[in-house]
């Protein structure tokens, strides 16, 4: 995508293309991944043959069914370097995750890969209303994760002023989005209220800088946080989706003339919903497990790779791509507390219902005999700092309410003054603090 395409079209002609033009260039793309995938990857010769299907098998796009899943369990068995369609020396750059729970998992670009990423970034960028010459203030971490890079990249390519700050140093951060101006910021959305926490700590008004659009992915987070950041920071708030595995930030992204879930750039990445237990796909508007193929991914294809994210496919609206509904949770983060499931965000959405609280929590779940007990850990927003301890705790008999009557079960609620939940110093918070015995 040139600077020429982006100033005179503003978006790709694939993004109003008709819905036979667009499942046309998938089937096309879809038969090369497949056969790219199983003549270079052993794991995923091996897992075809054992389904026993074929590439030259998908004749549709519904054909795609057939054929196996891969797990992120697939990638840390092939670590590292095992996934891998093209001979290491044709990788450009190398990614991987944290590895917190195991092996970490790594993905490889070719130079194309690298190409391409930059361009569905410019193109989300776009989406969200950031124009070429704006100044970009990245705020996701730079290194192995993908987030800092894939955004300095992709906002280069749009033609953006680049500031490359990474994560932490929350004081500079404000220093700089005072000092640089910038219009846009990338950053996790529990990161940027750390930002707006420091910028009243230091007496600035967020509705004084030049802020105007926040793109906030690596994270689930809910409308009403949306709602609070927008009121607070005066922006537009719009959510960037992405994951390593697959690319990176930029795979769907939200259009801020709409605001109603991230659009799938379905030109580069075929999404499927199925039921996480059984497998089965399920129709669009259903809500399950989000699974993702590659359709032009080099240097790593990944076939059917299970997500563990909850949402669903919605009808296409600013763009002629389907959608995907809030990400409602994880399959994986999953809480379960004496038989009732329960999502992070479900709590988030009820805390931010109650003025005096402030968007931080986190979920402390511990075990008495046989019983699961729940503590919620909030704190009131610092212009209610002032509340006395039975204040606070009138406060805490409110959400437990709450929790109680929307998710139904029963939680321990400590309500602290401004500042004493723990907070994130880069990227992703920690909302879950599970201290059962395994």
């Amino acid at each position: 995508m040139s600077q020429a395409t982006l100033s005179c079209a503003g978006r790709d002609a694939i993004e109003h293309a008709s819905h036979d033009e667009l499942e046309n260039l998938q089937l096309e793309r879809l038969k090369w991944t497949l056969r790219h995938a199983y003549e270079n990857v052993p794991h995923y010769k091996q897992a075809f043959d054992e389904q026993g299907v074929h590439p030259d098998d998908l004749t549709q796009l519904s054909d795609l069914k057939r054929f196996p899943f891969t797990t992120k369990q697939d990638l840390r068995n092939n670590y590292p370097y095992g996934m891998f369609a093209v001979p290491r020396e044709r990788i450009s750059r190398i990614h991987a995750s944290s590895g917190t729970t195991g092996k970490p998992t790594v993905v490889g670009y070719t130079a194309n890969d690298i190409n391409k990423w930059a361009d569905l970034v410019a193109r989300s960028m776009w989406a969200a209303g950031a124009r070429p010459g704006d100044i970009a203030h990245v705020a996701y971490g730079y290194g192995l994760f993908t987030g800092g890079l894939g955004a300095h990249y992709g906002a280069e390519r749009l033609g953006c002023s680049v500031v490359p700050m990474s994560g932490g140093q929350t004081e500079k951060q404000v220093q700089l989005i005072q000092d640089f101006k910038p219009r846009v910021i990338l950053v996790t959305p529990s990161y940027f209220c750390n930002i707006l926490e420091e910028m009243q700590r230091q007496n600035v008004d967020p509705l004084q800088t030049a802020l105007r659009i926040g793109i906030f992915g690596a994270e689930p987070w809910t409308g009403q946080l949306r709602a609070d950041i927008e009121a607070r920071a005066g922006i537009d708030a719009v959510d960037i989706y992405g994951l390593s595995e697959v690319m990176g930030p930029g795979v769907a992204m939200e259009c801020v003339e709409s605001k109603d879930g991230p659009v799938v750039w379905e030109d580069h990445f075929y999404p499927e919903i199925i039921d996480p237990d059984t497998g089965e796909v399920l129709p669009d508007g259903e809500l399950g497990e989000l699974v993702f193929t590659s359709l032009t991914n080099e240097g790593m294809p990944v076939i059917r790779y299970r997500t563990r994210d909850l949402t669903r496919l919605l009808p296409p609206t600013s763009r002629s791509m389907r959608r995907i509904g809030k990400i409602t949770g994880r399959s994986d983060d999953m809480i379960i507390v004496r038989g009732v499931n329960l999502f992070p965000t479900q709590i988030e959405e009820i805390v931010l219902k109650i003025p005096e609280l402030a968007s931080q929590y986190q979920l402390v779940l511990t075990r008495s005999g046989h019983m699961d007990e729940l503590e919620i850990l909030t704190e009131v927003r610092p212009e209610f700092d002032h509340l006395t301890v039975a204040e606070r705790e009138k406060v805490g008999q409110k959400l437990k309410h709450l929790v109680k009557t929307y998710v139904g079960v029963t939680a321990h609620v400590n309500v602290q003054t401004a500042g004493l939940v723990e907070r994130t110093l880069t990227g992703k918070a920690r909302r879950v603090v599970d201290k059962r015995p395994r």
